[in-house]
């Protein structure tokens, strides 16, 4: 009995310290990479294809980038189409920012963290 209350109590803790806290750098850095055009390490090149609050220059081939939270309630979800929107789509126009290593794993929860605030 003492086992299980000792796991029961531990285990939500233990969880709450894996959480990556969205911090605003997060944010800041994740619109950088957003924004960038190419040319430059990091780029997310984002504005070539969707509109963005605050973006210059918009295409407009892909989706406005609003509502993203209610969009993709789960971060894993939003994770999986930035690594690889041709598991979604396989016909896609939108590049593969983590399977073919444009963006790092880190620069790609700095946009989620960015695209969040949308």
């Amino acid at each position: 009995m003492k086992k299980t209350l000792a796991v029961m109590f531990t285990l939500p803790m233990l969880l709450s310290s894996l959480a990556i806290p969205v911090l605003a750098d997060n944010v800041a850095e994740g619109k950088k990479i957003a924004f960038q055009r190419r040319g430059t390490s990091g780029v997310g090149n984002c504005l070539a294809c969707h509109a963005i609050a605050d973006g210059e220059s918009p295409g407009n081939m892909g989706p406005p980038l609003v509502a993203i939270k209610a969009r993709f309630p789960n971060r894993n979800d939003l994770r999986a189409r930035l690594y690889d929107p041709t598991v979604a789509n396989p016909i896609s126009a939108m590049p593969p920012f983590g399977k073919h290593g444009i963006l790092t794993d880190e620069e790609i929860e700095k946009v989620i963290d960015y695209l969040y605030t949308l």
